[in-house]
């Protein structure tokens, strides 16, 4: 344990102090350049106005826009220079050629069926729209099919991940953002060796940034020793770049392409509440099992075939028949999306935006992060001000402190246009979860914030009419008891220096 403990502090000091010495190194030489070619300032200047133009006329959220103009015209060799290396999501010819074979590997595996939609639009216009949205932009279809079950926190919800595991007999496929060794991952990881040697496809996809504290470097290496197929995604290495900010935060559990979960957790204890973080870690996860489960199999194998940079005869892992329906019942319509952030296409936050525009009773939100567009203050406060039963649960117990502090720089906004926003008591709230009147819901990895709408690669459930959609809105109704409602006057009464460093940092958390 301590060699563990040692080899994961020599690969977050050296790489994060390999980059920081990049970044002083650059602004040295930034400023003594500066200081001694006048020229060269000017030259900065002018491509700063450039820039700036640029910057204006893209198709980027006003507050990103905001939050690099200014450093870009208060300093503009250093804002400049910073902005050519993290702005932005610039892509290489070779990403670009990545792109559209992912792009086509989901087309020609993933399609509408337009027997569906038909059904859909006769029940609802409005939901039909909604559905088309996805699976045109996204290629990401609505099913019927599906048994969808809803879990209100990760310590109900392992016993049956740990289910679906053991009964896979073709393979399973796991993609996380976060893995950390434990008594979780321990049983996951023993079942997924006994799998691999019994012949089942195992493949494994981590972020490599998000297990860099409960990861050794090269982890996959040792999967791969256990006849585990595994790859880290954008490896963290010590060289500055943008593509440092693009994370795959997907959770997917795809078990013979017939059983799937996604949602909040990941592969740690403090997930399941085995280890205490910031007091008692609520989330949520959705399981579906049937039609729509191909889609999230389809999601992960483009990314796999992003990484591994290959394709294989996707449509082979298809099963032969979708599970045998277990009630009569109709099953609402289900559908997973993802949303990737090499697109300009913010899939997560149209979702969302529309999901606000459709609501007549209420829009309840839960949350870990709330760090809004100018676009999303706008849809909530004014569904609140049309009378809509708009609420947002957030963390009571923080995890991050300056995300916590960019969080509460928005309630006075929502409180005054009659939003009203909770903070969960016993702990830190992980959940991403979304209800719309009683009708809609989305379950999945999409935080209210800048990273998730629009820098890391997401997915997400959703739902119109499932079953499922009653057990959210449960746990809604069932959490909001817990909470401390903020009040407007809570939010007034915020110390004038507090207010202050609120503010800046929400000037500046699209960069964050």
């Amino acid at each position: 344990m301590r060699n563990y403990a040692k080899l994961l502090y020599q690969r977050v000091v050296l790489v994060t102090l390999s980059i920081v010495l990049q970044v002083l190194a650059l602004a040295v030489v930034l400023a003594r350049f500066s200081q001694y070619a006048r020229w060269f300032a000017a030259v900065m200047g002018a491509l700063s106005v450039i820039a700036v133009i640029f910057i204006v006329a893209s198709r980027t959220d006003p507050s990103y826009k905001i939050a690099w103009i200014i450093p870009i015209l208060v300093a503009p060799v250093f804002g400049l220079s910073f902005y050519l290396l993290f702005g932005g999501n610039r892509l290489s010819r070779r990403l670009k050629r990545k792109m559209r074979t992912v792009e086509q590997l989901q087309r020609d595996n993933l399609s509408q069926d337009g027997r569906v939609l038909s059904r859909l639009r006769a029940l609802s216009p409005e939901a039909a729209l909604q559905a088309n949205y996805l699976a045109g932009t996204a290629c990401c279809p609505a099913f019927e099919n599906t048994e969808t079950t809803y879990y209100a926190c990760g310590e109900a919800c392992f016993p049956a991940m740990l289910e679906a595991l053991r009964g896979a007999k073709r393979y399973i496929f796991l993609e996380y953002f976060i893995i950390g060794r434990g008594s979780m991952w321990d049983e996951i990881l023993d079942i997924l060796r006994k799998k691999a040697a019994a012949g089942v496809d195992v493949r494994v996809i981590y972020d490599d940034f998000g297990c860099i504290t409960t990861l050794p470097g090269g982890y996959y290496k040792k999967l791969e020793s256990y006849g585990i197929r595994a790859c880290a995604f954008n490896p963290y290495i010590p060289i500055m770049s943008s593509r440092l900010n693009n994370r795959d935060h997907r959770k997917f559990l795809i078990a013979d392409g017939a059983v799937g979960f996604t949602g909040g957790i990941n592969l740690a204890d403090e997930y399941i509440n085995r280890k205490e973080r910031f007091g008692y870690w609520k989330d949520a996860v959705v399981r579906l099992r049937g039609e729509a489960v191909w889609s999230m199999t389809v999601m992960f194998l483009a990314m796999w075939a992003q990484i591994r940079g290959w394709r294989e005869p996707v449509a082979a892992l298809r099963p032969a028949a979708p599970p045998a329906a277990e009630e009569a019942e109709p099953r609402g319509f289900t559908q997973p999306f993802s949303d990737t952030p090499l697109d300009n296409e913010a899939v997560a936050e149209t979702v969302f935006f529309n999901l606000i525009t459709k609501a007549r009773q209420y829009v309840w939100i839960m949350t870990p992060y709330l760090i809004l567009s100018d676009k999303m203050i706008s849809a909530l406060t004014v569904a609140a001000k049309n009378g809509v039963d708009v609420r947002v649960v957030t963390p009571g117990v923080p995890d991050k402190r300056y995300v916590y502090s960019v969080t509460r720089a928005y309630y006075e906004d929502l409180c005054r246009a009659g939003v009203r926003v909770f903070e969960y008591s016993p702990g830190f709230i992980h959940s991403k979860v979304f209800c719309v009147d009683g009708e809609y819901a989305v379950v999945g990895t999409v935080n209210f914030d800048f990273r998730s709408l629009y820098l890391h690669f997401e997915d997400g459930v959703l739902l119109f009419r499932a079953a499922c959609i009653a057990d959210v809105e449960k746990d809604f109704r069932g959490t909001f008891p817990v909470c401390h409602e903020v009040s407007l006057a809570e939010t007034r009464a915020v110390p004038f220096p507090v207010r202050l460093w609120r503010t800046f940092l929400r000037l500046f958390a699209p960069l964050m």
